[in-house]
């Protein structure tokens, strides 16, 4: 299995580059915002949306001082977007009690603030702190490693645990980005492109997918 993973990185890491993290951000807060407001939506619409929010939020004290109302407004087409406006006003107000303003730089401490899980915790820890060993799994990264029978579980935080026990502690984050990528350009939850899939070989579902083609 570790010799298989090692391939299959290396097949991602020719196939992508990679230059810039999926969603836009200038400030550690706005990344956090972004991935808060991520869930259950795509980055693309994510930009959209906060295009227009850091115009006003950089820090965490900008989206204290917006009402609950405004806020609603600006996440809106995000979806949930009631309850993600709750959590990112909480949030804003944890940071500022319990972290002085900052991105704490553990998963411990991420794991306090409303609104964030492992995924989020993770692609914070990654981007922010440069920590290759985080792993998020999103829904790319779970079918993926499904299809690639890499793991049986469908759970996002048991997943992580399979692919920590097989993968390289530098090279996880670097996996996760790049299966993300796979996912949305190849291997789609529909109709997946397995003759234009570079680890089509190495992909145990490939064939079944290309028998029922």
């Amino acid at each position: 299995m570790k010799k298989r993973i090692i391939k299959i990185l290396d097949i991602l890491k020719r196939e992508y580059k990679i230059k810039k993290p999926f969603l836009n951000f200038e400030t550690d807060f706005q990344l956090l915002v972004s991935v808060i407001l991520s869930a259950q939506c795509t980055d693309a619409r994510v930009n959209i949306v906060t295009k227009e929010l850091f115009k006003k939020v950089k820090h965490p004290k900008d989206l204290i001082k917006i009402s609950q109302k405004e806020l609603e407004t600006y996440v809106y087409s995000t979806g949930f977007y009631k309850n993600k406006a709750k959590h990112l006003k909480e949030t804003a107000e944890i940071l500022e009690k319990n972290f002085k303003g900052k991105i704490p730089n553990t998963m411990e401490h991420l794991l306090t603030l409303k609104g964030v899980h492992r995924k989020t915790a993770n692609v914070v820890l990654g981007y922010l702190f440069n920590k290759k060993d985080a792993f998020p799994v999103d829904t790319h990264v779970k079918r993926v490693t499904n299809r690639l029978n890499l793991t049986k579980n469908k759970n996002p935080s048991k997943v992580e645990q399979d692919l920590m026990k097989i993968t390289s502690n530098n090279e996880l984050f670097k996996l996760s980005t790049l299966l993300i990528m796979h996912g949305r350009k190849i291997c789609k939850a529909k109709n997946p492109r397995c003759f234009s899939c570079k680890i089509s070989k190495l992909c145990p579902s490939a064939f079944k997918f290309e028998k029922d083609l």
